[in-house]
């Protein structure tokens, strides 16, 4: 039985597909389009699933679509009632949920020539996001929370997770949104694009808790961590502030209200404004802010279930700052976070949902890697060389094919300890927002100016964001204050204080590395790169960013090899075939 999962027109829209119960291939539509977040029908991630699979449309026997519109109709009819909403803004989500389940008629636009058979099923977003975590997590129980902007009315959701079973049991619902409270102040800050919020995490070190006590005015707890937003300071529950460009680009107008300001005290940062302490400080509070309520919550949590085991997802699972601290402030041993915590995530959740359902239940064992997008074989790579061999005259590259994978790792590792900047594109894409290894940028972290250096050559962002270091899994005791697997980038650990010295550019300002744990296992030619970089050097850790230049991830060696030709890298690796500059 082949159950499709798809995030449609919502953010990062995305398509899965499980046989049997089983996930086999998982992709996010911006990969292939190359619109960031793209926000529409991911028709091209469907294509990628069936094409994968050998399959078409019509050996479907159900799809899932991780949205159900007639979800808690009471409490939108009491709160239309009880509140003074504008038609435009009405119209406008009646429109958007329109659009969201008109999944038959995509399916007949984009694939008119296959019959579609399969059942179509709306399944609610935060129940989405419980078995997108839950049921890759390997608990057979867990705590299982969702948090995130808002889903179907709904901004946040938990229960205990049995089995293949995770039933929701309480919800905060609209217009109270924890998601909303980060990114209505990561737009007050200047970072106003869908997905900032990871900026404002960043420069949150740099700052001092100043305006801690002005946000608990901003969004309140009851002592148990249900959160209400004071709606003095914000918008979305009366004005229509989402909107989705042409290209299908999701925006959002301010989502704060002219007040937050008189309440702060300092006027809206414009984007090109400079930097000042007072945003920095701002920033930190901010990420204050959310890591109480969210203790909080898990706290009351952890002592309502009394189970140890917690799974993670939603938008705001993507806060690895908080993440990486949710052992050392609640009493919760083991935290799971999927690849895809966000919406992404929610194509994989409502198709386990179904899969549940309809007597095909998915085996629980955890998931411990992300590689389940498009690979290309060494004949495909050669073939592109070949098609571009007028870009890579023999006077500037030198190309050389290695038979002895040992051979490769280690030229590569000694080229990182050169100071080389390497793209490294090899096998299956990741799942998810993060480069873990195989659509990757690397960098020896040894060298304090290695940020600098990628900053002009590549990436060319803010100075203020950290860069993540990838690990072998036997040496994190050794090198961070926290023995853990972190396989998808989830959590950030502190580096314990003697060994920040020795790795410049993965240690944030605060001592800390957003970290990636490589196993043999998981990741066989990246964690041999790794172990020989440790050889080299003694170091077992890279520096890792995604292997992109201000846009989506690259998906295939045409984009890499394009990428490589536009920046300033100095070796880039297809497989088995290094290209170096002359």
């Amino acid at each position: 039985m082949y159950i499709l999962g798809i995030n449609s027109f919502h953010g990062d829209s995305s398509a899965a597909l499980l046989k049997d119960g089983n996930l086999i291939v998982a992709a996010e539509e911006e990969r292939f389009n190359r619109i960031k977040h793209y926000s529409g029908f991911p028709v091209e991630s469907i294509r990628y699933c069936l094409k994968d699979a050998n399959i078409s449309i019509s050996e479907i026997s159900h799809i899932a679509v991780n949205t159900n519109p007639s979800s808690h109709k009471w409490q939108k009819i009491i709160y239309t009632l009880m509140n003074r909403v504008s038609i435009k803004l009405l119209v406008n989500k009646i429109q958007t949920k329109a659009k969201r389940v008109s999944v038959y008629d995509n399916f007949a636009h984009y694939f008119p020539d296959n019959k579609l058979d399969a059942k179509i099923h709306k399944v609610e977003h935060h129940k989405a996001h419980l078995y997108s975590s839950h049921s890759e997590s390997g608990f057979e129980r867990s705590v299982s929370v969702s948090i995130d902007g808002f889903g179907d009315f709904s901004s946040c959701a938990w229960g205990m997770a049995n089995g293949n079973t995770c039933d929701i049991e309480q919800q905060i619902f609209f217009p109270h949104s924890l998601g909303i409270f980060y990114q209505a102040l990561t737009q007050f800050l200047g970072f106003p694009n869908y997905g900032d919020e990871y900026k404002v995490m960043g420069l949150a070190p740099y700052g001092k808790p100043s305006f801690l006590s002005k946000l608990r005015k901003i969004v309140k707890t009851d002592g148990k961590g249900i959160y209400t937003l004071n709606l003095k300071y914000f918008r979305h529950h009366k004005d229509k502030v989402e909107v989705v460009s042409k290209a299908g680009i999701p925006q959002y107008e301010n989502l704060f209200s002219d007040h937050m300001c008189e309440l702060l005290g300092i006027p809206e940062r414009k984007a090109n404004d400079p930097l000042l302490q007072i945003h920095k400080d701002l920033a930190h509070s901010i990420q204050a802010r959310y890591e109480e309520i969210l203790f909080e919550l898990l706290n009351n949590l952890y002592e309502k279930y009394q189970c140890e085991n917690l799974s993670l997802s939603g938008g705001c699972a993507m806060n690895s700052v908080a993440n990486g601290k949710i052992r050392k402030q609640t009493p919760f041993k083991k935290v799971f976070i999927p690849a895809a915590a966000g919406d992404a995530g929610g194509a994989i959740g409502s198709a386990y949902y179904i899969s549940k359902i309809f007597g095909t239940d998915f085996k629980k064992a955890k998931v411990e890697h992300a590689y389940w997008g498009p690979k290309f074989g060494e004949k495909y790579v050669q073939k592109i060389l070949v098609e571009n061999s007028l870009k890579l005259p023999k006077n500037k590259f030198l190309q050389t094919n290695y038979k002895n994978e040992e051979k490769l790792c280690h030229d590569v590792a000694k080229g990182i300890s050169q100071g080389l900047v390497v793209g490294w594109f090899q096998g299956r894409m990741e799942w998810g927002p993060r480069a873990l290894g195989n659509r990757s940028i690397l960098g020896d972290p040894r060298r304090a100016d290695m940020k600098d250096i990628l900053n002009i050559k590549i990436k060319r962002r803010e100075s203020f964001r950290p860069f993540a270091p990838s690990i072998l899994r036997e040496k994190v005791n050794n090198w961070f204050d926290e023995d853990d697997d972190v396989p998808f980038m989830m959590k950030v650990f502190k580096i314990h204080e003697e060994k920040r010295k020795f790795i410049p550019a993965v240690a944030h300002v605060d001592g800390s590395g957003r970290l990636q744990t490589v196993s043999d296992l998981n990741n066989s030619r990246y964690y041999k790169l790794i172990k020989a970089f440790d050889k080299i050097t003694g170091v077992p850790i890279v520096l890792n960013t995604s292997f992109n230049e201000n846009e989506p991830i690259v998906c295939n060696p045409e984009q890499a090899l394009d990428c490589f030709l536009r920046t300033k890298m100095d070796v880039l690796v297809l497989g088995e075939t290094l290209i170096r500059r002359i």
